[in-house]
């Protein structure tokens, strides 16, 4: 049959909060970032990133977390048909750090969670024959109920013609074998539970661990021992995880170290062990699953185990695909992979999530235009900019591909209530009108304030500059940019970019390209570009083609619309909707100008000053997609 998932994993799910510093005790830390969790978890998204169709059968909680990894999975491309909302249990939660080289505690947050809830009730036949596997973890055979459901999955899978694959994933203290704060330890002995998985190891087509994890399931804490009574009980494939001295695949007798297939290592900086296993499942399940030798799938298992054991985070330092295979092509250039800074840049630009069609924003974060206008105050601005938020939402229907542009210090309570709309929000840190450049004060000497602004908030950054600018105005504007910029990689924020020069000198076709390039020389790679509209083809080839040399993955190209009457815009949208990476517009006054006008100084109602901005928003929204189809490029 023609199956429409690779790959099903079933099991945990949980919110792991990690601490931010390292070097300490997890009673020293004083932040945590926040990531999804939980080996299936993990491997459902490690997965998916390198290409693979993938889903997830779990329970999260009827609250904020367990929307948290459900929003995220969507993110990451992972099928959640089969991830069910527990009307009782909460979500799972892990606190985990990064002591030293050797320590990485943690601590279980599961007791009566979502995820150990799950029941055969909750696996759907038809659901399970899409899938040309299913992966299980060990923890899930721990419990009568969730042990049921797991069989059923296994069976239903081999019924339909699906193989089978287990992480043994030993974690004692979820077996009852020790107290919650022993969450960090990997192996205690234990008859139970060895039997528990001999009964079942019989199912399993795949099946892969640890050394210690062979000592459980194999009941010998001599591994070659352990490695021989698990193949007397099944024929599957096993790949045993050595550490330092990589891994084996054994596809029949276990003779010896050397009667098995290895693939080769990466000798890369031990920074965080946490989740390596899971990335390097993934890698594994990759190359098992594209049918490729066991020594192509080991050398994918490392790599993604390489990246995992350099990066912070569990699913958010696993690899691309295109990652993985820059990686393989190009090799290990900095041991510890987090600090190669190229190899960062093909990281985050492609992990991050895709878009769905253009970007139509509707940019009302100005703040000096505002403030001259009759009438205006800092309560009336930010009241009117809730009507704007108002008239975007009303365009938008809910659908994907529209935006604002917003601002904290007027428009605070639109920017606040756009949160969750599914809007892209972009949101302004530049001090209005300023050159050379200077930010909200807000912001913080070091842009710390950064770290306040909600994940999917944009950080925008207009920059008056021009290719002629002296020296001085120069490397002022350029250190205020760099800075903000490793602020916002930083805190994870995406980064774009507005450059204006015609409001500072002459431009001809290569203006526009000149900057650009000096940008990304001085190590400036923005997600996004705002640009003023180009007057001729030749400007925007060049600007095009310098983007591809330095970064193919950019986000996209946004186009401002400098207060241009609709026609103009409509000439410009046609000749900008020409090139892909022009993804859409970014256009205010157009929109909100007369408007404002008028609301401030009460010739029009809340009512009218709405009705009229969707108007002008909408019909420049059609202007872009007609642009777009006379330009035989999609929308």
């Amino acid at each position: 049959m023609t199956h429409r998932l690779d790959i099903i994993t079933i099991g945990r799910s949980s919110v792991d909060l990690y601490g931010a510093q390292v070097g300490g005790r997890l009673e020293d830390m004083r932040s945590f970032n926040k990531y999804i969790g939980g080996s299936p978890t993990n491997m459902a998204c490690g997965t998916a990133r390198l290409g693979l169709r993938s889903a997830l059968i779990t329970r999260v909680g009827d609250e904020h977390m367990g929307r948290f990894i459900r929003e995220e999975l969507i993110r990451e491309g992972v099928d959640v048909r089969g991830v069910k909302t527990d009307p009782e249990r909460l979500t799972a939660l892990v606190l985990l750090g990064i002591r030293d080289e050797e320590q990485f505690p943690l601590i279980f947050y599961r007791e009566n969670c979502a995820d150990m809830a799950l029941s055969e009730e909750d696996i759907d036949e038809a659901f399970v024959a899409e899938a040309r596997s299913v992966v299980a973890t060990g923890t899930h055979l721990s419990h009568p109920r969730t042990e049921a459901a797991v069989l059923r999955a296994l069976r239903l899978a081999r019924q339909h013609g699906g193989q089978t694959a287990l992480d043994i994933d030993y974690r004692p203290n979820l077996w009852g074998l020790s107290g919650h704060g022993d969450g960090e330890n990997r192996f205690i002995a234990s008859d139970k539970v060895t039997a528990k998985l001999q009964a079942h190891l019989p199912l399993f087509d795949l099946i892969v661990g640890t050394e210690e994890e062979f000592h459980i399931a194999g009941g010998s804490t001599d591994t070659l021992t352990a490695l021989r009574a698990v193949r007397a009980l099944t024929p599957a494939v096993l790949v045993c995880k050595r550490g330092a001295a990589g891994a084996v695949a054994f596809e029949g007798a276990v003779e010896g170290w050397d009667s098995g297939v290895t693939g080769p290592g990466f000798p890369v900086e031990v920074f965080n062990v946490l989740g390596a296993g899971d990335g390097f499942m993934s890698g594994l399940l990759k190359g098992w699953l594209d049918g490729e030798s066991w020594s192509r799938a080991l050398e994918y298992a490392n790599a993604c185990g390489a990246f995992a054991v350099s990066r912070h985070g569990c699913t958010p330092a696993y690899p691309s695909l295109d990652e993985l295979k820059f990686f393989l092509k190009r090799g290990i250039r900095e041991r510890a992979l987090r600090k190669d800074a190229e190899l960062e840049r093909v990281h985050r630009a492609t992990n991050l999530p895709p878009l769905e069609g253009d970007i139509r924003a509707f940019a009302f974060d100005h703040r000096i235009q505002l403030e001259e206008l009759e009438g205006a105050t800092p309560e009336r601005i930010g009241a009117f900019k809730q009507l704007c938020l108002k008239a975007a939402l009303e365009v938008q229907g809910g659908r994907p591909g529209y935006g604002i542009l917003c601002d904290d210090r007027l428009g605070r309570q639109a920017l606040h209530a756009s949160a969750g709309t599914g809007l892209w929000v972009g949101r302004p840190c530049e001090w209005p009108g300023s050159r050379p450049l200077r930010l909200e004060p807000d912001l913080g000497a070091a842009c710390q304030g950064l770290s306040e602004w909600p994940a999917g908030q944009v950080v925008k950054v207009l920059c008056f500059c021009h290719p002629d600018d002296d020296a001085a105005m120069r490397a002022d504007q350029e250190a205020t940019i760099t800075r903000l910029y490793e602020a916002a990689r930083a805190n994870d924020l995406e980064f774009l970019l507005e450059v204006i020069p015609s409001k500072v000198g002459p431009v001809d076709d290569g203006t526009t390209a000149t900057l650009i390039r000096r940008w990304y020389e001085i190590g400036v790679y923005p997600d996004w570009w705002k640009l003023e509209p180009l007057q001729s083809d030749a400007a925007w080839q060049q600007a095009v083609a310098v983007i591809e040399e330095y970064d193919p993955w950019l986000r996209g190209i946004v186009v401002l619309g400098l207060d241009a009457p609709e026609g103009e815009l409509a000439a410009s949208f046609a000749k900008a909707a020409q090139y892909p990476l022009v993804r859409g517009f970014a256009v205010g006054r157009t929109i909100f100008g007369s408007v404002a006008r008028d609301w401030l100084v009460g010739r029009c109602d809340d009512a009218g000053a709405v009705a009229e901005m969707v108007s002008r928003y909408g019909r420049l929204c059609a202007l872009w997609d007609q642009a777009r189809t006379g330009a035989g490029v999609a929308a």
